[in-house]
């Protein structure tokens, strides 16, 4: 679903990205812990569907997941963070894998929280997500690397709108929405020719442009969360196939 603040704050999406949360090496540790938790508060629900596919209920999943990213934006961890290590994705997962390691270590008796700064998460969203969630025998690394995926598209898709939006375009976007990664077909442009006063030919050219503007705005969120410009189109790769389950 996308969210209604995207339309009138699409610039917020320009701003969470891994080398802003490097400016903490060069000292600007109040900039770089916005970015990271910006990138933490929009990514935490596959990292909250990785952990309840590891096992733990709600919960817990929800106590483990803010605790480890209240642990991540400590300073002394974010000095830690270095972009060329490559992409962020992989530095969450491995992460959060080994802060469970250490949590399973330690007796549980410690408050939710455990005093530290909270991020404003939304777990009642990701309870019902998690509930869709396909029971088969996805492994936890798995359905993190889809949601993932499926997150990074809902970004740049709530993006896109908002670009539409401020071009005063929002009605072709929600018309040609429906064909935007997939043909759409004859009798889908058909009707959302007619639905916008335009010819087909029109119709598909518009959608064609859309399409375009997406791919580009999926590679520019994709570099913003690695460490080698070069990796995009690998990233992209990864990320789409990963859909495919």
């Amino acid at each position: 679903m996308i969210d209604e603040g995207s339309r009138e704050h699409p610039e917020r999406f320009r701003t969470t990205r891994w080398s802003r949360i490097v400016a903490v090496r060069g000292g600007d540790s109040a900039r770089a812990r916005e970015a990271l938790e910006s990138l933490c508060r929009d990514y935490w629900y596959p990292l909250y569907a990785f952990v309840r596919r590891k096992g733990y209920d709600d919960a817990s999943a929800e106590d483990l997941v803010q605790g480890f990213f209240a642990r991540l934006l400590e300073k002394k961890d974010l000095a830690t963070l270095d972009r060329r290590k490559g992409r962020f994705r992989s530095f969450l997962l491995a992460a959060c894998t080994h802060y469970l390691a250490n949590q399973a270590e330690r007796a549980r008796a410690q408050k939710r929280g455990g005093g530290r700064a909270m991020l404003s998460l939304d777990p009642d969203d990701a309870r019902a997500r998690y509930a869709r969630e396909p029971a088969h025998e996805l492994t936890a690394e798995r359905l993190y690397e889809r949601r993932w995926a499926l997150t990074v598209l809902e970004r740049v898709l709530a993006q896109l709108e908002g670009e539409m939006a401020k071009a005063g375009k929002l009605r072709q976007f929600s018309a040609l929405r429906s064909a935007l990664l997939g043909d759409g077909g004859r009798a889908g442009y058909t009707a959302i020719a007619a639905e916008l006063g335009l010819s087909e030919e029109a119709a598909r050219a518009a959608a064609t442009r859309l399409r375009r503007r997406y791919r580009e705005l999926l590679r520019q969120e994709v570099a913003g969360t690695i460490g080698d410009p070069s990796e995009v189109d690998d990233e992209v790769s990864i990320l789409l196939n990963a859909l495919a389950v």
